[in-house]
């Protein structure tokens, strides 16, 4: 159940082991200041100043006079900023029941009980920065005008000033400091992302933490390993791509000065089968060979595809949103749109490509009105050599390589290709490229 509320990016699960305990501990400093120094203080700030009007009703009980009252109330004010004025023939009855607001005034009413034992009315209200204290004389009310400083610390609001300013400070330190830790793990990220959609990555570099650094150092290694054994396997296809081709050719030279006769004939097709068995085993191993990436419409390419397959008298339309712009290796997914049309050629008599948007993909569907492939056989149709219909002459049904080609050239785009039913009744073939 937490783990729904917790973040999911290492950045903000860092972050949140920085600043839950940041948090418990300003909680717990600001309950022990206010259980201790700022509750004694404010009790200390009460009795200090009941007891300073408790000795201004003494002194005016012992000196009687608007002369000394006069001078007491210059002697309050010049001395401890206390305003004394005294109101004749008030009566606080009339003020109704008293009730404290806050912590302060339940402080100061809890002192001024203990100490001044007289009907009292405390007003913060009326002047700002300052509050009133009321106090039931005989025949009249001692009115009190003090500033809030005598009961109120300006400890307290540099406390929380200062203990919140230095969260925040600690807080964005902590995030620019794990950002930056983070940043490198993000970009290995990237760069094995753009590997596996067959992107190269020339500018990334280990950086970060020693550990980030051995991650991203293993990619780099692993990486140049990959592309030493594509390169590899390349040179010695090409290789033996010469040595295959050299006899075929010769072969073919002699057949040609052989007289016509049906025998002659059907060596010139089994030669023609193995010349055409052996590029399809070349095409299939070679993949997208040494092509580059570069960003490319997707349009323009389907179209000279359906072009292609319309001038060997296919009944194909195509339906396209433009533009649809990618990196793309364009010989290499031309080669696999082909397979897959030629596929479809050989099955059906009428075909459907269609490519669109779907969110941060490309989807691109082959559909036609075949025979199809059933359900529990789709995925074995990506075998290489693998001829699902075993009745068919190798005329009809190819060598067994165009999905696997196909498959082989969209897994190095990092996109995938799956098979299903079609609209039309045969096999629909989808491509899935990300964008």
């Amino acid at each position: 159940m937490v783990k729904k509320f917790l973040p999911r990016g290492l950045l903000g699960r860092s972050l949140l082991i920085i600043v839950v305990p940041l948090v418990l501990l300003q909680v717990v400093s600001a309950i022990i200041f206010y259980d201790r120094h700022w509750a004694n203080v404010s009790r200390k700030r009460a009795n200090s100043l009941a007891g300073d009007v408790a000795m201004f009703i003494n002194l005016l009980q012992v000196m009687p006079g608007e002369e000394n009252q006069r001078w007491l109330s210059n002697l309050a004010r010049t001395t401890l900023d206390i305003r004394l004025t005294t109101l004749p023939g008030a009566n606080l009855a009339d003020q109704g029941p008293y009730k404290p607001r806050g912590n302060l005034e339940r402080a100061l009413a809890r002192s001024l009980e203990e100490i001044v034992r007289r009907p009292f009315y405390i007003d913060t209200q009326i002047k700002p920065d300052r509050f009133i204290i009321l106090v039931q004389l005989p025949g009249r009310v001692l009115q009190i005008d003090a500033d809030d400083e005598r009961l109120f610390s300006s400890t307290t609001s540099i406390f929380i000033l200062w203990m919140v300013g230095t969260s925040l400070v600690l807080f964005a330190v902590a995030t620019l400091f794990m950002r930056n830790q983070v940043s490198p793990i993000k970009r290995l990220a990237r760069a094995a992302d753009n590997f596996g959609k067959g992107r190269d990555a020339p500018d990334f570099r280990p950086a970060g933490a020693t550990e980030v650094r051995q991650a991203a150092a293993a990619f780099i290694a692993m990486r140049d390993r990959i592309k030493r054994q594509i390169q590899q396997r390349t040179e010695m296809l090409a290789g033996v791509s010469h040595d295959l081709r050299a006899p075929l050719t010769r072969m073919k030279l002699q057949l040609a000065m052989f007289k016509t006769s049906r025998e002659v004939d059907d060596l010139a097709a089994d030669v023609a089968e193995m010349q055409r068995m052996v590029d399809g085993y070349l095409d299939f191993a070679r993949g997208e060979g040494s092509e580059a990436p570069q960003r490319s419409d997707m349009v323009p390419l389907l179209e000279a595809v359906v072009h292609g397959a319309r001038r060997a008298g296919v009944a194909i339309d195509l339906t396209a949103q433009a533009p649809l712009e990618l990196p793309l290796r364009r010989d290499a997914f031309t080669r696999c749109m082909t397979n897959l049309v030629d596929n479809a050629a050989r099955h059906g008599r009428r075909i459907a490509v269609a490519a669109a948007r779907n969110g941060h993909s490309l989807e691109i569907t082959v559909d036609d009105d075949g025979p199809g492939i059933p359900k529990e056989q789709r995925e074995k149709a990506f075998r290489p050599f693998l001829r699902l219909d075993q009745s068919r002459s190798p005329d009809s049904s190819g060598t067994g390589l165009g999905l696997s080609i196909a498959r082989d050239i969209v897994h190095g785009h990092g996109g995938e290709v799956t098979l299903g039913e079609s609209p039309l009744g045969g096999l629909r073939a989808t491509i899935r490229l990300p964008l």
